[in-house]
């Protein structure tokens, strides 16, 4: 086996995708001292997405002050990619549910202005291509509160800025683009989007998610008219209809205020994230693709950064195998079809979560050693020879 090319994902709250791949290279290199590995950490979108692309990309994190949820200031960190016009934002970091505490979890009046200010603050910087994760949101304003931050205007019928929330947008009689900060037009977006929700309705953003962000029942009818009211204005002033868009809902509809304001492209967070690590190329004379992530279960063929990989390397002909911190419900779907051959749980023995965490490097090197011994066997067997 001459090269093997190392895609994990992050051990969210134990181990970067980076050291990840690094410990997995050294558990290569143990047997296969002459191999070729290749590292290339990945993310789906979600958490641990801004570190990735910014590791790999010899890029840097940034912090600035912002406005937060409910309007408080907060410390929101994004990330400016190496090639130097290419930033990465987790919506969920300035205007998430989990900086917001229960008690104060409000939907009709949670802004995204927050995520307005740093992509305002990344222009300045001179960044013209966004990547931007709306996972985890706390917020179901359509993305207003972001398009006002940028100098859009929300008006309703007396022609006064309506207020923060997803409450008030029932009032919205006009959006004003006048004043939009220009370089929006200049700029891409890509957003990683991984629902497909529509805006409104029974699979929409208020009745889906409104509940896990504080929404009583009537809340929710209220934020469901607010969201119709939206799509409405936004179909009426700019001649888009964003409604009824698979994906619109996604972050409290901020999908939808997304398309509308920032002409952005929603996209497969994993499909982002592969094109712009370029998996593909690195692929080329791979023999075999090690990739993992902290558990692998169902939930893991929807969308997740490791079976985004197995599919890619499996259309060039190539077999991936998977290590994870656990092995978790009906792990076994993701051997199907174009999928992982392969998995394997980096535990050893009876261990509680913070012990496997502070050993994740380590455990991950000898598990990945132990596999690599593995299908050394199997390609000696297969050849007819003795391993050496």
């Amino acid at each position: 086996m001459k090269k093997i090319l190392v895609a994990p994902q992050a051990f969210k709250g134990s181990i970067s995708a980076l050291d990840a791949a690094k410990a997995s290279a050294e558990g290569i290199l143990r047997v296969l001292p002459n191999c070729n590995v290749v590292l290339c950490p990945v993310a789906d979108g979600g958490d641990g997405t801004l570190e990735t692309l910014v590791d790999i990309s010899n890029g840097s994190i940034k912090t600035d002050s912002v406005t937060g949820p409910n309007g408080e200031a907060i410390e929101a960190s994004w990330g400016a990619m190496g090639d130097g016009v290419s930033a990465v934002i987790e919506m969920a970091r300035m205007s998430g549910l989990a900086i917001i505490p229960i008690e104060d979890r409000n939907p009709l009046t949670a802004t995204t202005y927050g995520l307005g200010e740093i992509i305002s603050i990344a222009l300045d910087e001179g960044f013209r291509k966004f990547i931007i994760g709306i996972g985890g949101s706390g917020t179901n304003d359509a993305g207003a509160g972001m398009a006002q931050a940028l100098g859009v205007k929300l008006l309703d019928i007396d022609g006064t800025d309506i207020s923060f929330g997803g409450g008030p947008l029932v009032h919205l009689d006009s959006i004003d683009m006048s004043g939009i900060d220009p370089r929006i037009f200049e700029s891409e977006f890509m957003i990683a989007c991984d629902v497909s929700n529509p805006l409104i309705g029974a699979e929409g953003a208020s009745t889906v998610y409104g509940p896990q962000k504080g929404a009583t029942e009537k809340m929710v009818m209220e934020l469901d008219n607010s969201l119709a009211r939206f799509g409405e204005i936004v179909e009426r002033t700019l001649n888009k209809k964003v409604t009824w868009i698979p994906g619109a809902g996604a972050a409290g509809g901020l999908g939808a205020g997304m398309i509308a304001f920032l002409n952005g492209q929603l996209k497969s967070g994993v499909d982002i994230v592969l094109d712009k690590v370029l998996l593909k190329d690195k692929l080329k004379g791979v023999d075999l693709v090690i990739t993992g992530e902290g558990s692998i279960d169902f939930q893991t063929i929807y969308n997740k950064a490791p079976i985004g990989v197995a599919k890619m390397a499996y259309s060039m002909g190539i077999p991936t195998v998977g290590i994870a911190g656990m092995l978790g419900k009906n792990y076994q779907v993701v051997h199907k079809d174009d999928g992982i051959k392969a998995v394997t749980s980096i535990t050893q023995g009876p261990v509680t979560l913070k012990e496997s965490s502070e050993a994740s490097y380590q455990l991950i090197l000898e598990s990945v050693e132990q596999l690599v011994r593995f299908v050394e066997v199997g390609i000696g067997m297969q050849k007819g020879k003795p391993i050496k």
